[in-house]
């Protein structure tokens, strides 16, 4: 009986499960890490196509989306390093500026009443956002084109449809 690895099936063998094993660590390596503050969890990124799409097909799982984007002549422009601040309806802070690795962020909030607020080179925008149970909310933050985002990334790429 002639054993599966020969001398010959062997190298062939092991060349197959290292291509597996590099393509689960790549895959991981696009996902973006899970933080959490105040017993909240939260992810944010977007960055590259590979990573968009992640966070596109995440979001839906997550109970709040928030995009980020700076309006230009062409539409907009994705940004990151947002700082993100959430409030319950007591005005406690449950994400206490927490700064997005990219133009897309989600986080697990429980049900109810939030204020949430971004701020991108100088500027500052606050929408209100309800949480039900059992459907995804969403939050779109457009900030106008003459803010500073020197310091931010940004994607020339189109806003996610809701």
């Amino acid at each position: 009986m002639k054993s599966f690895f020969s001398p010959v099936r062997l190298p062939l063998f092991a060349a197959v499960c290292g291509a597996a094993l590099l393509g689960a660590i790549s895959a991981h390596a696009a996902t973006p890490p899970i933080f959490m503050t105040h017993g909240v969890e939260y992810m944010s990124g977007g960055i590259g196509p590979d990573e968009a799409e992640l966070m596109q097909i995440v979001s839906p799982r997550w109970a709040a989306t928030f995009e980020f984007a700076v309006k230009d002549h062409k539409g907009a422009d994705l940004a990151a390093n947002v700082h993100v601040t959430v409030r319950d309806k007591s005005g406690t802070a449950l994400l206490d500026n927490v700064v997005s690795g990219g133009p897309l962020m989600v986080a697990r909030l429980e049900p109810g009443q939030y204020e949430v607020e971004a701020q991108l080179g100088g500027q500052s925008l606050k929408q209100p956002l309800q949480i039900t149970a059992g459907g995804p909310a969403k939050a779109t933050f457009l900030f106008p084109a003459s803010t500073d985002v020197a310091s931010s990334v940004t994607a020339a790429a189109p806003l996610a449809k809701p």
